[in-house]
């Protein structure tokens, strides 16, 4: 995938790159007619800042994100996207282990929990515009067994929360609140909202 796309009259215009690692965001936005024509994943520090609320995280990664790949590529349109799931105020970290998925599962087993999205964009003029997205996500109370099983099946490995929605953790889920999407990792209509509306055009 090149940068730079081209108009039906020969004239370039500003490719889309999109600044993440994660194929679910690809596959995301070519869902909604988006593809983005580079994918250049940013290698920043996710630890949360002192007292930093679940919100702000996701908002401050998804700019850190894009800011990073936009200094590289001056003249695109770079997004940056960041998916924190929380439990009250206390942010839940990705699963790299089977420890962590087992105490994140623990944790969200029988309640309640909240998953927010950050997508940032920044243009080929520099500026930067936002977007942040809060879903609701019930969990029903998991059986030894149960915990069991989704631990062995490996799905957990990499994902915030020691989840994915999209996969056999869906039989887990009783009840959704908000964006579906946004579960996954990027809110589909809030993003396209934001890349119409700074003149992005779909299929470019």
């Amino acid at each position: 995938m090149s940068e730079t796309s081209t108009l039906s009259g020969g004239a370039p215009h500003p490719g889309l790159v999109l600044a993440s690692a994660s194929p679910r965001r690809v596959d995301l936005l070519t869902q909604i007619g988006f593809p983005p024509d580079l994918v250049a994943p940013a290698d920043v520090d996710e630890t949360p800042l002192k007292d930093e609320t679940p919100p702000h995280h996701a908002e401050r990664l998804a700019i850190e994100k894009a800011r990073k790949i936009a200094a590289d590529h001056p003249n695109q349109f770079v997004l940056g996207a960041d998916t924190v799931v929380a439990c009250g105020r206390r942010i839940l970290p990705k699963a790299d282990d089977a420890a962590t998925a087992r105490k994140c599962l623990s944790l969200l087993s029988g309640r309640r929990h909240r998953v927010f999205g950050g997508v940032a964009l920044i243009g080929p003029d520099g500026k930067l515009a936002l977007r942040r997205v809060q879903s609701a996500v019930a969990f029903k109370r998991l059986s030894d067994a149960e915990l069991e099983w989704y631990l062995a099946s490996g799905e957990w490995e990499g994902k915030a929360g020691g989840y994915a929605i999209q996969g056999l953790a869906a039989r887990f889920v009783r009840e959704i609140v908000g964006s579906y999407s946004n579960i996954v990792g990027l809110p589909l209509f809030e993003t396209a909202q934001l890349l119409t509306g700074r003149g992005v055009r779909p299929g470019s």
